[in-house]
């Protein structure tokens, strides 16, 4: 795992979560188990075991008894709709307000954003 700061267990929950937006994890698909989680990333199965358990509350995922955890049907469209969210809090509602202080017209921002996209 990379280490950014936050727990393990949340940027465990947060591949998960990646890979189920980009279809690597489909829905109704079987989640690697904790263990298979820590072995791979060298951690206690513990700590894999939490991140999963986040994601079943949220629920993301759910437990097959005896089988396994799953993606849970709807699950992507659910972390689509909490991301966009978070990056509107996060990013959209803070540039807007920068925009304005600096006399930046929404026009003229989405202009600038327009031109910053076409130059990358």
């Amino acid at each position: 795992m990379i280490e950014d700061g936050r727990p393990i267990f949340v940027q465990i929950a947060e591949q998960i979560e990646n890979d189920i937006i980009d279809g690597v994890l489909p829905e109704e698909g079987q989640v690697p188990s904790t263990n298979e989680f820590a072995a791979f990333h060298r951690i206690n199965p513990a700590t894999a075991g939490k991140g999963v358990n986040l994601l079943v509350e949220n629920g993301v995922l759910y437990k097959r008894r005896g089988i396994g955890m799953f993606v849970a049907s709807g699950a992507r469209e659910q972390l689509l709709a909490r991301r966009r969210a978070e990056f509107s809090a996060d990013y959209l509602r803070p540039l807007i307000a920068e925009a304005a202080k600096l006399g930046i017209s929404t026009h003229h921002l989405a202009e600038l954003i327009r031109k910053e996209e076409a130059g990358s």
